[in-house]
């Protein structure tokens, strides 16, 4: 059975993102999901000087650990001011101190949803830029504009969109 790590770029406990990619991970047939959330790790914001204080932090290997295990991941980034959120993006750091290659050429479904009509489409261009050159194997995008109009009773509601997120599902599950 394949194994899909599903991640919110975002430490809101009610996450859009992390309903978005929640949701996306469960239309692939046949495999086992885990879904981040970033408030399960506990990582103090990075700095160069904390690092060569204390290493490491435990959860930064844990959840590098937990990206290294998955046959694909699915992840859906929150657009705070037109980039990651903080909480994502500490993560991220503190993985690329790991390995620079963060994403471990894992097959990806890359995505981003908001309450406004961009749909995170700022920050989605710029992970697709960004993240190849760390280790990203992006094998489709997605951005859900105006959420909470196209997203209810747990499914995408608008049909038009729905359609387009399933192939890119479908073009994501033959990579994986």
């Amino acid at each position: 059975m394949k194994k899909i790590i599903a991640i919110g770029g975002s430490n809101s406990k009610k996450s859009i993102n992390k309903t978005l990619a929640t949701y996306a991970a469960n239309q692939i047939k046949d495999t086992e999901i885990v879904v981040i959330d970033l408030n399960d790790f506990n990582l103090p914001q990075y700095g160069i000087d904390l690092e060569t204080e204390k290493g490491i932090p435990e959860d930064a290997n844990r959840l590098n650990e937990m990206i290294a295990s998955a046959d694909g991941l699915v992840v859906s980034l929150a657009e705070h001011n037109g980039s990651y959120a903080t909480a994502f993006k500490n993560a991220y750091d503190w993985l690329s101190r790991i390995n620079q290659k963060v994403w471990k050429n894992k097959p990806m479904l890359l995505m981003a949803t908001s309450p406004g009509g961009r749909g995170g489409a700022t920050v989605l261009q710029g992970a697709k830029t960004s993240f190849p050159y760390m280790g990203a194997n992006i094998i489709a995008d997605f951005s859900l504009p105006s959420f909470y109009d196209n997203f209810s009773e747990n499914k995408i509601s608008n049909e038009e969109l729905s359609t387009e997120l399933d192939g890119k599902i479908r073009l994501f599950e033959k990579a994986i």
